[in-house]
């Protein structure tokens, strides 16, 4: 039987937290043991709200039976078949199923782990896609400040959050920053903002600068997540996929956190009315229950990669040892009966009227500096106060206090609850974040 933690710094010492202020957290844990629904539960049995789905993965809320049921079976069944040469039959299942969400063209389904590994694979589609086109010049990737696409060393020079890149060195060396989209004078915009369209003839001018020919892809969060919540200004999206067809350059949407219905639609693509080339996705796939990405790529892309490999031997060089995992895959297969079956995606699109009214209701908050939101997603930024990020940190510890679990980056709260949430669950959130704010 596994010993239980209590909390003593010498049972919590060996783990290297990520993303997380080890010594302090270490000092004064705050520990989860058990989740249901809406809900997550410490130690003492005090009951939190999870106003971030954890970390944007548990679209369907915690512990769903039908999940750990699949899992349950898979284990017993067929616990482990590797993806290098062979297969197992729910990898081709859950990648026909998947291919039913996502945009039309984009029909071809690479499994990864994460959405860190998602973002590699795309970038080695699009270099080798240019390169099987007889482009192999077209090594520039494009992103944007204030963006995060993982944490492996690709997707660490994509990012535009400096503390993410400013530890590891130089990184890939052609990748450039387009400016981002959070202008002063969209401040406390509901939805897409009026301004800022105009942001996306950076690209244009990267053409000019570097030579289009040069340029492989370009990648963004159709809304920028992990930042803040930075929906796209009205046109912005429309104008990217503008200047990439103009300039044979890929257009990458990373929807690993606005995916699987955050945005009110199946992806980001649907709910702006824009198609990529490429789309990463992770986290909502399996409800978080199991480590799971993927790459969704236009066929035009698998069909070019692969026509252009041997006759009997290996197309593309890339992979990973739990690729498809079955016991991930019967995950991914149970929490899309329950997209179907509970209609995920159009509870998201009814409930967003209500959820951004109701965080909007706390811009009258004088610590509040800024309030952005787009389906079931919303970024509060607060005010600074003392050293960057002080104040954001101080209250995600606080609101834990009080009863809230969520995510901050910086200065910016971010909410993002489970789709299933109920307009009494987001009073609470809202009615506790509230009186958290008004003390600081």
């Amino acid at each position: 039987m596994t010993q239980a933690v209590t909390g003593t710094l010498g049972e919590l010492e060996p783990f290297w937290m990520p993303f997380s202020p080890n010594k302090e957290f270490k000092k004064d844990p705050r520990l989860f043991v058990r989740a249901e629904g809406m809900y997550l539960y410490t130690p003492d049995g005090r009951a939190l709200i999870d106003a971030s789905a954890g970390l944007f993965c548990v679209a369907a809320g915690h512990c769903r039976p039908e999940i750990a049921e699949a899992v349950f079976h898979q284990l017993k069944t067929l616990d482990y078949a590797g993806s290098f040469q062979r297969g197992h039959p729910k990898a081709f299942e859950l990648a026909r199923r998947i291919a039913e969400y996502t945009p039309a063209p984009l029909n071809r389904l690479f499994f990864v782990n994460s959405g860190s590994e998602a973002v590699d694979t795309a970038m080695k589609m699009a270099l080798m896609y240019h390169r099987v086109r007889g482009q192999p010049q077209r090594q520039i990737f494009i992103s944007r400040e204030r963006a995060y696409h993982g944490v492996n060393f690709g997707g660490v020079a994509l990012a535009g959050m400096v503390n993410n890149r400013r530890a590891f060195g130089t990184g890939l060396p052609v990748v450039y920053h387009m400016r981002h989209t959070a202008l002063p004078e969209n401040r406390m915009s509901k939805g897409q903002p009026e301004r800022g369209a105009e942001l996306a003839d950076d690209l244009q001018r990267f053409c000019q600068l570097y030579g289009a020919e040069n340029i492989a892809a370009v990648f963004v969060e159709p809304t920028a997540g992990s930042y803040g919540c930075l929906p796209p200004p009205k046109g912005y999206l429309n104008r990217l996929r503008e200047i990439c067809d103009q300039n044979g350059i890929l257009l990458v949407f990373d929807e690993v956190i606005c995916g699987w219905g955050r945005m009110g639609a199946n992806f980001g693509a649907q709910a702006f009315g824009v198609t990529p080339d490429l789309i990463t996705m992770a986290k909502a796939m399996t409800n978080g229950a199991q480590p799971m990405g993927a790459v969704a790529a236009r066929q035009s892309i698998y069909d070019a990669i692969t026509d252009a490999g041997p006759e009997r031997g290996i197309e593309f060089f890339h992979g990973y040892t739990y690729s498809a995992h079955p016991v991930a895959c019967a995950a991914g297969l149970a929490m899309l009966d329950i997209f179907a079956k509970e209609r995920l995606v159009d509870r998201a699109r009814a409930m967003s009227p209500y959820f951004i009214d109701a965080v909007h209701s706390l811009s009258d908050l004088p610590c509040v500096a800024d309030i952005r939101s787009y389906g079931m997603l919303a970024g509060v930024e607060l005010h600074p106060q003392g050293a960057a990020g002080s104040r954001g940190h101080e209250v995600q510890k606080r609101l834990f206090d009080s009863g809230v679990h969520l995510k901050s980056t910086g200065e910016s709260l971010l909410l993002a609850p489970p789709l299933v949430v109920e307009r009494t669950h987001i009073d609470e959130i809202v009615g506790r974040l509230r009186t958290v704010l008004a003390e600081i």
